[in-house]
């Protein structure tokens, strides 16, 4: 027992609940800032008085792990034919986001001297799924350990920035709750932001962004492959595009969550309180991101990658606003 209370997991899950209890509590008495948002902010206050513990595997596994099973027990309170409607509603979004995420990226990379990895990376991760996109993308075009550290702290950094100033913006822009979660989920680079910022300005508005977020995240499988075969053309070697480790497989598990949901294969009462579960493991996971936040390092690594994570984003949430309006989304 005293072994397995040792474990990094666990003591892991410790760290990252000390600051996500208080963090639920100042989330209810403060609903404007919500949970996910007080997780993130204790996370980095300590980070910032203590050293950020981004070698500690527990809070590792808490920032990545604990999000995806959060994320599969948001399923719960999701009805599947909605999500099969809003994955349509968003695909044309997603489709002009990518692509001027893409060219952002290419054209703003050349322009600012930052190596074509490094833009490739920052343009990938802005138009998909942040870290996790970056990390897929990674191996399929040979990115070195720099292009890979500069790419994920650009991103993180403006994943960070879009907790905060997206909600303020949306309110701002008198964007309805169909209108903030779309322009979230396909503006916002990480899914663990995309939650953040959706649930900070309503519940509606989280249940939108989340499938939307999950939908566009379906498009790290294309894109790497995409890259993989260049790549391989290029250096004329074979691709090393990897099935099993790129696909998102827990979206799988939130089909499946919701698939029990709509076709009411467990009590209402079961599924409301494994839907709320998931919202407090969103605040935990929220924690363990903080925790593992420096924020002068992100600052250090260089203006000219930050400068380009600026552009595509700009870009990315520039069009989502512009095609939904087209739409008359919102």
């Amino acid at each position: 027992m005293k072994q397995f209370a040792n474990t990094p997991g666990i003591t892991g899950l410790g760290m990252a609940l000390s600051f996500a209890i208080p963090a639920w509590f100042l989330g209810r008495y403060f609903p404007v800032i919500g949970g996910p948002v007080w997780g993130i902010l204790l996370g980095m206050l300590w980070s910032y008085w203590k050293k950020p513990v981004s070698n500690h595997a527990g809070i590792n596994f808490v920032a990545k792990n604990v999000l995806q099973y959060s994320i599969i027990l948001l399923g719960f309170e999701m009805n599947l034919q909605h999500i099969l409607v809003t994955g349509r509603q968003s695909l044309y979004v997603i489709v002009f986001t990518l692509g001027a995420a893409f060219l952002t990226a290419w054209f703003a990379g050349k322009y600012l001297k930052v190596s074509g990895t490094s833009s490739i990376l920052i343009g990938v991760g802005t138009a998909i799924c942040g870290g996790s996109a970056i990390a897929a993308a990674a191996p399929a075009i040979r990115a070195s350990e720099k292009d890979i550290a500069y790419s994920i702290s650009t991103i993180f950094l403006f994943n960070i920035a879009a907790v905060f100033l997206f909600p303020f913006l949306g309110h701002a822009l008198l964007l309805n709750d169909t209108g903030f979660g779309m322009w979230a989920g396909t503006a916002i680079n990480d899914t663990s932001s995309v939650v953040a910022a959706g649930y900070s300005y309503s519940q509606a508005a989280g249940n939108y962004a989340t499938i939307v977020k999950l939908t566009r995240t379906l498009m790290i499988i294309p894109t790497t492959l995409v890259l993989s075969l260049i790549t391989a053309r290029r250096q004329k070697t074979d691709s090393t595009f990897n099935f099993i480790k790129t696909f998102p497989w827990f979206i799988i598990g939130f089909i499946l969550a919701s698939f029990i949901n709509t076709w009411g294969m467990l009590p209402p009462a079961i599924c409301l309180l494994l839907a709320q579960t998931g919202k407090f493991f969103i605040i935990v996971a929220m924690a363990g991101i903080g925790l593992k936040t420096s924020l002068p390092q992100l600052i250090t690594n260089g203006i000219r990658p930050v400068l380009l994570g600026l552009a595509c984003w700009f870009a990315v949430a520039s069009v989502s606003l512009a095609v939904q309006y087209y739409l008359q989304i919102w």
